[in-house]
């Protein structure tokens, strides 16, 4: 190894070491579920993002096997030279269907489209207007164009009238704001009925992430466009299928003249390779489980209501949350990284969050309900919360 590159390596691991805060990721041994096989050890999983717990029903298992069966393992190259299957097609109807927009198309991953939707579309002259706690792929596309880019303070819409407001004094080009659905560490929402109703007022275009919203708000679980009932108002979606769809992948849904735009000028969806037929397959049983099983949604919301109040009889602090995503507040990462570690040494899994992922006054860990959870599953898992924050002092 380079000799300078060696040190500088020692140095940042060293770093993060004594803010004891390093920490490998853990390796799961078992399909993902409430309960899971991992580190060798059996415990209660509220680190997944599998909010409805499609990535073992049997549909959507059966339709990645069938995929594999007719199509084969994979499509053998990008979408817009030989890469695009009927699959795909299928899914992206299906996806449009479900968010109630004229088109969609698939991206690789949610961080790529989030990368491919903003970086393309906002350009030179034009201006970009983000909730400062929006996640980091919208970050990023930002980073990635030429537009000019300024941050709201969270869920603060005077502060975005205010933007808004002076930007169209400058007469600048396009301007978009953008926010989460639903924000993933904190759980709470944007309000977008007002997002919409500012947009409209200064010739804005309103984009949402709904990568923790979808399988979670709405009917459904269609997402906070359905939610705040602008399904028919709203111009740019986003969204993930690694989380409530349970398989992988990301998407935009929106009018076909965007779709057909990024389709053609899009460099993550144009430079990558297409999703294999199992992956696509599963992906549109998901949707298909979403829309028939309206009990799965019901019941992430009754767990999430259940846990929520556990947590809070006890006295953590669970922020702002208003979703099945549940910070518990511990204050500094070290303490939160240890916090973690003895819940997992006592059979829960909940992951310690800290900085640069929050700021380090607010690292905590994070918990996320599941509609496989069982209330005896639920109930273990809050008795542990209590045990280990006790010894921590932390209620």
């Amino acid at each position: 190894m380079n000799a300078r590159l060696k040190t500088y390596l020692d140095s940042e691991i060293a770093s993060l070491q004594s803010k004891g805060i390093f920490r490998m990721p853990r390796v799961l041994e078992s399909p993902a579920g409430p309960r899971v096989r991992m580190d060798g050890r059996d415990i209660i999983q509220l680190s997944s993002n599998n909010y409805l717990g499609l990535t073992t029903h049997p549909r959507v298992v059966a339709a990645a096997r069938r995929a594999i069966d007719e199509f084969g393992a994979g499509p053998g190259a990008v979408r817009t030279i030989a890469g695009t299957m009927t699959l795909h097609l299928m899914l992206e109807e299906r996806l449009a269907r479900f968010k109630s927009t004229e088109a969609a198309l698939v991206f690789q991953s949610g961080y790529t489209a989030n990368v491919g939707v903003v970086s393309t579309l906002m350009q030179e002259g034009d201006l970009i207007v983000s909730d400062e706690l929006n996640h980091a792929s919208i970050i990023d596309g930002c980073r990635l164009c030429k537009a000019d880019r300024t941050i709201y303070r969270h869920l603060d819409y005077t502060h975005l009238g205010e933007i808004l407001k002076a930007a169209r004094r400058r007469t600048v080009g396009k301007i978009l704001v953008v926010a989460d659905g639903v924000f993933s560490m904190d759980g709470d929402v944007s309000d977008l009925r007002t997002i919409r109703a500012l947009c409209a007022e200064y010739d804005a275009i309103a984009m949402v992430d709904d990568a923790h919203a979808t399988g979670v708000l709405g009917k459904d679980g269609r997402g906070s466009v359905d939610h705040f009932g602008l399904k028919d108002d709203w111009d740019i979606q986003i969204g993930t299928m690694s989380k409530a769809f349970g398989v992988m992948g990301g998407y935009v849904c929106g009018p076909r003249a965007l779709i057909d735009f990024y389709i053609h000028k899009a460099r993550p969806f144009l430079f990558s390779s297409s999703h294999p037929p199992a992956v696509i397959a599963a992906c549109i049983a998901a949707v298909e489980v979403m829309e028939s099983e309206p009990q799965l949604h019901a019941r992430l919301w009754e767990n999430t209501r259940f846990f929520k109040e556990g947590l809070r009889r006890l006295g953590f602090n669970t922020g702002a949350s208003t979703t099945p995503i549940t910070p518990v507040i511990i204050g500094s990462g070290a303490k939160a990284a240890r916090f973690s570690d003895e819940l997992f040494e006592h059979g829960v899994y909940a992951q310690g969050i800290y900085f640069p992922m929050v700021a380090e006054e607010k690292s905590r860990v994070r918990t996320i309900m599941m509609a496989t959870h069982t209330r005896q599953d639920l109930a273990e898992a809050i008795g542990v919360f209590e045990a280990v924050g006790r010894k921590l002092g932390v209620i």
